[in-house]
């Protein structure tokens, strides 16, 4: 009886963190807000982009392809004609207003919105027809939804066991990589908030996903974190992933990405 019990429990704990991932991830928290479009425009300090023309077709459908992407909120038109391709081993940023649909555009990409017209690609896959959610995809949007009575390694636990893809190891490693103690006891509920994005990194990585759709990974770290974590997305992507990146910090943009995406307001 004890051990059922202890099953329900875990079920239920399941249930929950799955449950909070699920509406942090699905709902715009800016649906109503300014109408805006996208422009890809080069970095100051970099190179305009040009794509080589001897580029694999399958190269880039490793990555993200967006693809005449439109979606609108009632009569308030958020995304128009949206187009990116993002092949693997790059980062590209994506900047903006708040409001400006930066957000939206990653949901769509992830599977947790339905563009209204348009075709997304993420590892090869069309998105909402191909699969529902990106299988080899690591996520991190607004503010991450964690079990805050649990440790941060058992809310990493909970979530790998939904897929089976990794074990206690891989956690240890992955918790120590983002600079956080996987011994450590303390309740996600006592996390600083720095320490919440730290394990939020933690959560979209801790799998190796092929692709990583990033919305303020940054926030709430010091100094020293935001350098230990801009370190981590240069060796991510030399190993081959493919990032999209939304900061509000133009040092980061600058540092980090080969191209930029500026969301432009229009109405």
């Amino acid at each position: 009886m004890k051990k059922e019990n202890r099953n329900m429990k875990k079920n239920r704990q399941i249930l929950v963190l799955a449950a909070l991932l699920f509406s942090f991830l699905c709902f715009p928290a800016d649906k109503v807000l300014a109408a805006s479009n996208v422009v890809e425009v080069p970095l100051t300090v970099k190179q305009n982009f040009e794509e080589n023309s001897n580029e694999k077709v399958h190269e880039r459908k490793q990555g993200i392809v967006v693809e005449h992407v439109y979606k609108s909120f009632g009569k308030e038109h958020v995304l128009v004609d949206v187009n990116l391709e993002i092949p693997p081993g790059k980062i590209y940023g994506v900047v903006g207003n708040n409001g400006s649909g930066k957000t939206v555009l990653m949901k769509c990409i992830c599977g947790f919105m339905h563009p209204d017209k348009g075709q997304i690609h993420v590892g090869g896959s069309r998105v909402g027809k191909e699969c529902d959610f990106p299988d080899k995809l690591g996520v991190i949007i607004e503010t991450p939804g964690f079990l805050p009575a649990l440790s941060g390694y058992k809310n990493l636990k909970i979530l790998a066991d939904l897929k089976g893809r990794i074990g206690k190891n891989e956690i240890i490693e992955t918790l120590q990589r983002v600079g956080l103690n996987p011994k450590m006891k303390k309740p996600v509920s006592k996390y600083s908030l720095g320490m919440r994005q730290r394990l939020g990194i933690a959560q979209a990585i801790m799998e190796n996903p092929d692709v990583l759709i990033l919305d303020e990974p940054f926030n709430g770290l010091d100094k020293a974190g935001v350098a230990g974590m801009r370190q981590l997305l240069l060796s991510l992507k030399e190993s081959g992933k493919a990032i999209m990146l939304a900061s509000h910090n133009a040092q980061d943009i600058e540092m980090l990405c080969d191209y930029v995406h500026e969301m432009e307001d229009w109405k």
